[in-house]
């Protein structure tokens, strides 16, 4: 028998959207992809070279429980060139993707009852990591109109004796909307001695002014990152985790119990990704930008409700009231019988349930095809 907490974790409804429409390929159907948050472009050459050439030279073994030297004085020079800081490589902890170090750390953070305050709309897996462990997430409900931000006033009004952290993410997922300078430094003075979490994982993809992290207005923080977004590498699996200098011993620890360290040859190109050319990345959301604004006007002129335009990541967040209550069920006969897999809003918390989730990492050809296919079900 496995644990109840196992039996009661509730699925990640993306995948299961991404595993049906994979079942329907299979039986050979045509399938358009809108679900899934994993870029359409390739891994840059020069990042995949240094990976073959790591393993040519026998970069095959275990690396530092903490990661390898370089890569993690790469991630300290990137945040101190592009944000003005003053970060040690001692402060860096390399993963096994970005989930790992959120695990890593919750591990490390949360005793039983311990709250965590979060947006809802939220990314689909926040909640269960914290009630896994034991912990409460307390949320706090964001609207549309104001660009789903998380108010801090709304967040000091959610903290309690037991608030463990503050969880944000900026460029967000679901919404893909940021968390902007004024808001940030907001939240960064709510805290108090409270740690923020800043899970800044789309860093990179946005289309106007530019990046901001938490550690600008912040040394009490820890920043999740890594290379699966804005480097194209989903399936390299590798990530890093930031953190104040005094809790690396004690994470190091978990990392070294549960997880090791990260791939080696992987993490050689990390260096790459980070201190190579970033011409590929500036491309690849320039390319983004265009899709964005496309399927921004095409998701309007079918009928769902879009009241502020994302500005990061690769999503639209929808309402699709319009269309019926239920999200899942509405992005199953959308799966079914229009053959384009979408996401619903449900899986994003109950604050998204009247919403569906428009990925726009695929083709603008895919895209057109897949809006086609839901105007013509949805308004015949």
């Amino acid at each position: 028998m496995f644990s109840q907490k196992s039996s009661k974790l509730p699925p990640f409804h993306v995948m299961e959207v991404l595993e049906r429409a994979q079942e329907l390929e299979h039986a050979g159907k045509n399938i358009v992809h809108l679900e899934i948050g994993e870029p359409d472009f390739p891994t840059a050459p020069h990042i995949c070279a240094a990976a073959h050439e790591a393993l040519k030279a026998g970069e095959t073994k275990y690396t530092h429980s903490l990661g390898l030297p370089h890569l993690r004085e790469a991630v300290a020079g990137y945040y101190n060139q592009k944000f003005s800081l003053d970060l040690k490589s001692g402060q860096v902890i390399i993963t096994s993707g970005t989930s790992p170090a959120l695990l890593l750390l919750f591990m490390g953070l949360l005793e039983n009852s311990d709250e965590v305050v979060m947006s809802n709309p939220y990314y689909a897996c926040y909640p269960n990591f914290v009630e896994y462990l034991g912990g409460k997430p307390a949320f706090v409900y964001t609207h549309e109109e104001e660009g789903f931000s998380l108010e801090p006033e709304a967040v000091e009004k959610a903290m309690t004796s037991r608030t463990k952290t503050i969880l944000i993410n900026s460029p967000c997922n679901p919404t893909g909307h940021i968390l902007y300078p004024r808001t940030l430094k907001a939240i960064a003075e709510t805290a108090g001695g409270v740690p923020v979490v800043s899970d800044e994982i789309y860093q990179g993809i946005i289309y106007k002014g530019r990046d901001h992290s938490i550690l600008e207005y912040t040394d009490n923080a820890f920043v999740l990152n890594g290379f699966s977004k804005l480097y194209a590498m989903t399936g390299w699996r590798l990530g890093y985790l930031i953190a104040p200098q005094e809790y690396i011993r004690p994470l190091q620890k978990l990392q070294q119990n549960f997880f090791i360290c990260a791939n080696s040859f992987v993490q050689h190109a990390g260096v790459a990704a980070l201190q190579g050319t970033q011409e590929h990345v500036k491309e690849m959301v320039a390319t983004y930008d265009e899709r964005r604004k496309y399927i921004l006007k095409r998701l309007r002129e079918i009928g769902f409700c879009i009241k502020r335009e994302p500005e990061g990541a690769y999503y639209v967040l929808a309402g699709a009231e319009e269309f019926g209550g239920n999200s899942l069920e509405l992005s199953r006969r959308i799966l079914e019988e229009a053959g384009v897999a979408v996401t619903p809003g449900i899986d994003f918390g109950d604050g998204a349930e009247r919403y569906l989730r428009f990925s726009y990492a695929n083709s603008i050809e895919s895209i057109k095809e897949g809006m086609d296919r839901i105007d013509s079900y949805l308004n015949r």
